[in-house]
């Protein structure tokens, strides 16, 4: 899918309306936009939460009306190990949605099911968005 970001609210309603599962992994290379999607997308799961960057903080947490949000950024993320110190686990399996920017390093952690988003930068400055959803046994797109 091919958008700008002034449609990034209709995106990210698209993109919760096909997910399947409260795992959202973000791919992309610095600068595409993670952020910016991860802020609509934590606006359309229902959440009036200021939305930041977790650079520094590693993992920022948002409030909806029934449910937590934990946003990861493990760009600077060095190790596994390091990711055990701050309770990666509880958080993945915690039943709250989880969006994670950078996810590569801990990806032997993840669930079963998650749903992956690649985003890349067009020269025009738009942005590509492909959604796969990721089982043990099957993949698709939406």
């Amino acid at each position: 899918m091919k958008y700008t970001l002034n449609a990034i609210d209709e995106v990210a309603s698209q993109i919760i309306s096909c997910l399947t599962s409260k795992t959202i992994l973000l791919y992309g290379n610095m600068g595409v936009g993670k952020t910016t999607l991860t802020k609509a997308l934590v606006k359309a799961l229902g959440s009036d939460d200021e939305v930041s960057s977790p650079t520094f903080s590693i993992v920022n947490e948002y409030e909806t009306q029934n449910d937590k949000i934990y946003h990861f950024d493990l760009y600077r993320i060095k190790d596994l190990e390091e990711a055990y110190s701050f309770g990666i686990e509880e958080y993945l399996y915690s039943n709250n949605w989880v969006i994670i920017e950078w996810p590569e390093l801990i990806e032997s952690l993840l669930p079963k099911e998650v749903d992956r988003l690649d985003l890349e930068l067009n020269p025009d400055h738009s942005r590509f968005l492909k959604l796969n959803f990721e089982s043990n046994l099957d993949k698709q797109v939406c």
